[in-house]
């Protein structure tokens, strides 16, 4: 285990769920309801059904990865980092841990809320092991970080579920746990302080060599955040690898697309029709090269291939740009060729839009592609998802970030022209 922080070793968490026999309630409401009626009239009979949360998870993490832990709603993520911090016990299976773990899964884990946040940070620090001495060397650090200086004296119980938040990360990141264990609680916090959170997340793992094990549903957040991945399906392991693999593999689970697909122009399901078939569509370098991912800073190029099959045509092509949370990040169509106007003739036809350096946000981009009739306006084909890529910073070795180490908001991320002038 010199080089392992974590092993699990075939971990099974099994629940045994009640059902009301002879209760039509399909609601959760209805089926409290049945259960109250049952203290009282004795009532039907209760099946119990047996529901594996995590089923045969077996994986090692070495000291100083950080692993993102991703899947879909109900993928068993939660109940995992539940027994990896020890909150749970597994139903079978074995851990083992080298090292201080310190976990932040639920708002307020770890504090007794009659306790004030004075008192909870040494209480935290006490339960993972540290001297009085080691926490006071980390006091002023923790209450700068959490930002609630004011309420220090102030019992916990009477804590906004932010407050609560910014000061369990804060112990938890500065009081020099090995292995740092992280679910979405930080959602609960504003946007400034979350990104205040990666930062030193980043800063530990990177500068320090703990382990991180993170729980996010934003794909950018642990592709930037992550060296190593864990994609969780229905209670098992579904790809485990390097954080981009994982990513991409989560990503195809969901849409069953990558950076380039071909469609058969006699398949009933292509996405033309009698007029045009669309044959492929594919996300490339400035060489042609198509690949998955993209630096921040390189030209990125969206070639689409499709079949005139009726000669008379006369369209332009469309496409429209999402993220990973499905919000629209820009829209294009061709305004600017010279076959926009053009009356078609039978044949092959390849269009070629490029994307500029510096744009695109980190993340994952998903790609819709049409092509659009212009007098009158008619929808000739409009393939939504078509396409996917990854677009990274400092792939390339710089970051255009530049010293900010922080992620952006907003959806695109340009590199715009400043001048400052003294006068």
């Amino acid at each position: 285990m010199s080089e392992i922080a974590i092993r699990v070793n075939e971990v099974s968490k099994r629940y045994l769920i009640s059902h009301q026999q002879g209760n039509s309630a399909d609601s959760l409401v209805g089926a409290f309801a049945g259960g109250i009626k049952s203290m009282f009239k004795g009532g039907q009979p209760v099946a119990k059904e047996e529901f594996w949360a995590l089923k045969d998870i077996s994986f090692d993490i070495h000291k100083g990865d950080r692993v993102g832990i991703i899947g879909r709603n109900g993928a068993g993520k939660s109940t995992l980092l539940k027994i990896l911090s020890r909150i749970v016990k597994p139903t079978t299976g074995r851990l083992e841990f080298e090292g201080r773990m310190a976990s932040l899964l639920e708002v307020g884990t770890g504090f007794h809320g009659d306790l004030t946040g004075r008192e909870n940070i040494y209480l935290n620090g006490s339960i993972l092991g540290m001297s009085k001495q080691e926490i006071d060397s980390k006091f002023d650090e923790i209450v700068a970080f959490s930002e609630i200086e004011k309420f220090l004296d102030t019992p916990v119980k009477r804590y906004s579920s932010g407050m609560y938040v910014r000061l369990a990360f804060a112990v938890a990141a500065h009081l020099e746990p090995e292995i740092l264990i992280v679910d979405e609680v930080l959602a609960v916090g504003d946007s400034t302080f979350q990104k205040k959170c990666l930062g030193k997340m980043e800063e530990v793992s990177q500068n320090q060599g703990k382990t991180i094990l993170f729980v996010s549903h934003s794909i950018e957040t642990v592709l930037r955040l992550c060296n190593k991945g864990i994609l969780l399906e229905k209670g098992r392991i579904k790809a485990i690898g390097s954080m981009n693999e994982v990513a991409k593999a989560y990503l195809d689970t969901n849409t069953g697309i990558s950076s380039k697909r071909i469609w058969d122009r006699n398949d009933k399901h292509n996405p033309g029709g009698a007029d045009i078939r669309l044959l492929s569509v594919t996300i490339h370098d400035h060489q042609g090269i198509n690949k998955e991912e993209y630096d921040v800073t390189e030209k990125i190029g969206i070639s689409m291939e499709y079949e005139v099959v009726k000669e008379g045509l006369m369209f332009t092509h469309s496409y429209n740009f999402y993220n990973e949370e499905g919000i629209n990040m820009f829209n294009t169509h061709d305004t600017v060729s010279d076959f926009r106007k053009e009356i078609r003739a039978t044949g092959v036809y390849s269009t070629t839009m490029w994307i500029e350096p510096n744009l695109l946000a980190e993340g994952v981009v998903m790609v819709g592609v049409a092509a659009i009739k212009i007098e009158p306006f008619t929808i000739l084909f409009h393939e939504q998802n078509a396409v996917t890529f990854t677009v990274r910073d400092a792939m390339l070795g710089h970051s255009a970030r530049g010293e900010y180490t922080l992620g952006f908001p907003g959806v695109v991320r340009p590199l715009c022209a400043w001048t400052t002038l003294k006068k």
